[in-house]
């Protein structure tokens, strides 16, 4: 029994590998897919003519080198492997890669791996693979950039439900359904409410689709948990940012990154234990 367990989350672990290679092309692209678009759409909005450019989606053109352009073999594409193999710089000219590749690739097979090592090779595993995989990525997007993609929360928002009417997951449908209804509306209040007294806002739309996301997931009771975490571990990063004088121009700290840590702890952990954790 254990030596099949084993066997099907190692396998996970080597699909997380390659999907976490993909997740790397989504992180560096999709924000900039998105900027084109709006960069056409206001050029149409003007009347003017949208500049041409070469075709850009998640798959054309190939990777390349940021720096020298060279485009990347397949045995330059191998996840983690090809990173060890050219000592982390470009095979052309020299450049440093970021080590973050490699470890995004590590985290989503770890995730993956764990996934199917607790459901098995189950719907309910699958499921939450690709719960892991969205989180991961909103969480890098988030953190480059303070984007969170409508392509990503909202088919986890519709995910998580579609997860619960199948009963894939111990969490009810009324439970997800007022999971993602509470998930938004708290943050949004929150939203207005800093904003109303302040003048200024304190984070995007983004963070209450990512929100109510999880609510849809975990369900109404584990918002409490969840934003008290993610909150807790905010402020604690930000301190150490802002002490380090590494904090980003305007002083900020996307929120999303610690929503998602808060995601993947109630998905490891369970929800209550972030509870247990304060004393709570």
């Amino acid at each position: 029994m254990l030596v099949s367990q084993g066997f099907d989350a190692g396998l996970a672990g080597v699909l997380g590998l390659m999907i976490g290679s993909f997740l790397n092309v989504v992180i560096y692209r999709l924000p900039k897919i998105m900027e084109r678009q709006w960069a056409a759409e206001c050029a149409e909005l003007v009347g003017k003519e949208p500049e041409t450019t070469e075709t850009f989606n998640l798959v054309v053109p190939r990777s390349r080198c940021q720096k020298c352009g060279h485009q990347l073999h397949a045995y330059e594409n191998i996840p983690v492997l090809s990173y060890l193999f050219l000592r982390g710089k470009c095979s052309a000219c020299g450049t440093r890669i970021s080590p973050r590749y490699p470890l995004v690739e590590l985290v989503t097979a770890a995730l993956f791996a764990w996934c199917v090592w607790r459901w098995g090779v189950t719907p309910t595993g699958l499921a939450w693979c690709g719960f892991s995989a969205a989180i991961v990525a909103l969480a890098m997007i988030d953190w480059d950039t303070t984007l969170l993609p409508d392509d990503i929360t909202l088919p986890l928002l519709w995910a998580g439900l579609i997860v619960a009417a199948l009963r894939w997951n111990t969490v009810s449908l009324p439970d997800a359904l007022w999971g993602a209804v509470g998930g938004y509306l708290s943050l949004w209040l929150v939203y207005w409410s800093f904003k109303l007294v302040t003048g200024k806002e304190g984070m995007g739309y983004g963070d209450f689709k990512l929100f109510a996301a999880l609510g849809a997931w975990f369900g109404w009771t584990a918002l409490v948990p969840m934003i008290l975490m993610a909150s807790v571990i905010g402020a604690i990063v930000g301190i150490a940012l802002k002490l380090n004088s590494s904090l980003r121009e305007g002083g900020y700290v996307p929120f999303g990154p610690f929503l998602a840590a808060a995601g993947l702890t109630a998905m490891i952990f369970g929800p209550q234990s972030i509870l247990r954790a304060v004393g709570l």
